[in-house]
């Protein structure tokens, strides 16, 4: 068994160091005690005077021994409040989950109806035209006999072929020849070598006119000239003659000259005899006044339907570069003339 050993006992007037002084006796070097209130108690942590009743220290927050106060509460607060924090975050959580729910459904819903509208109205009646196939047959038929009609068209072009050297015999002008799809043109009248004569009613000398046979002979190279009268110049007053020998009714007269920009007028007279003067009442126009720009002209006259004897081509005036000087005549030249019957 074990022997408890007391402590010395020590007088009570002298403490030894150390040691705590009596009760009721303020330590060496300590403050004076705090007064405590009547009937009340110190504080049992920091021993501050608290009244009766009192369960808080008003100096250091300390409970009262045996109330409420003196438990620590501080880790009760602090698991009371991470509670309520997982709380309210349970809920905030519950609560986004419910709102994001029916935002899915309304996406669902969408998808669906989209999906609905496709081909339900594609179904293929459209193969039903298809009966347009046999009329596919028809068109080989008809094109199968247009073949030979096509191919029988190149003969026509064959008769065209022999019409332009015809054209250009007896001097005939070449442009007539250049049109292939119409019908021949008509040859000039065949003419005595002698029917050509110059026209001189106002007696110039002979020695001013060239040979007028050679307006009838079918060569253009050669021709009947006059010589321009530098005194008159422009003005002149001469031309060829044509005698057919009977009347005969005409359709045209082609000239073809080396003296373009010569100005002449054709007249015709149904008279027994050449008239002296080209105021003679029986020569009549049958042409415009005119001025041939081209080497080539056909004139087609007036009046087709009254038969003519004699023809003349009147010159009654000279280009500008024959008028020539008075050392050096200038002269103009016709160098064919061809007569056309009337159809």
């Amino acid at each position: 068994m074990a022997t408890v050993v007391s402590p010395p006992s020590q007088d009570r007037g002298s403490p030894a160091a150390g040691s705590q002084a009596p009760a009721g006796e303020p330590s060496p070097g300590a403050g004076p005690p705090p007064a405590a209130a009547p009937d009340g108690h110190p504080c049992a942590t920091c021993g501050a005077p608290m009244a009766p009743g009192q369960d808080w220290c008003l100096q250091c927050g300390a409970g009262a021994p045996g109330s409420v106060g003196s438990r620590d509460w501080r880790p009760w607060a602090i698991a009371l409040g991470a509670t309520a924090v997982l709380l309210l975050g349970a809920a905030a959580a519950a609560y986004a989950a419910l709102k994001k729910e029916p935002k899915h459904a309304a996406v669902t819903t969408a998808t669906v109806a989209q999906a609905t509208p496709p081909p339900a109205t594609t179904p293929v009646p459209t193969p039903a035209p298809v009966p347009a196939a046999p009329a596919v047959k028809v068109p080989p038929i008809a094109t199968t006999p247009s073949i030979p009609t096509k191919a029988v068209a190149p003969p026509v072009t064959t008769p065209v072929t022999p019409a332009a050297p015809s054209g250009g015999t007896n001097g005939g002008e070449t442009k007539a020849s250049g049109q292939p799809a119409e019908k021949p043109q008509p040859k000039p009248i065949l003419l005595d070598t002698d029917a050509a004569s110059t026209y001189n009613p106002y007696a110039y000398p002979e020695s001013s006119f060239g040979d007028p046979s050679l307006t009838i002979d079918g060569d253009t190279s050669t021709g009947w000239s006059a010589q321009v009268n530098p005194a008159t110049a422009p003005a002149m007053a001469e031309g060829v003659v044509i005698d057919l020998k009977s009347a005969k009714k005409l359709s045209a007269v082609k000239l073809v000259t080396t003296t373009p920009g010569i100005t002449l007028q054709l007249y015709g007279s149904d008279a027994k005899t050449l008239p002296a003067s080209i105021t003679d009442e029986s020569w009549i126009p049958i042409s415009r006044s005119l001025t041939l720009e081209k080497r080539r002209a056909r004139i087609t006259l007036k009046d087709q339907t009254k038969p003519l004897r004699f023809v003349t081509v009147w010159i009654s005036g000279a280009p500008a570069s024959a008028a020539g000087t008075p050392e050096s005549p200038g002269r103009v030249t016709l160098n064919e003339i061809e007569l056309f019957r009337a159809s």
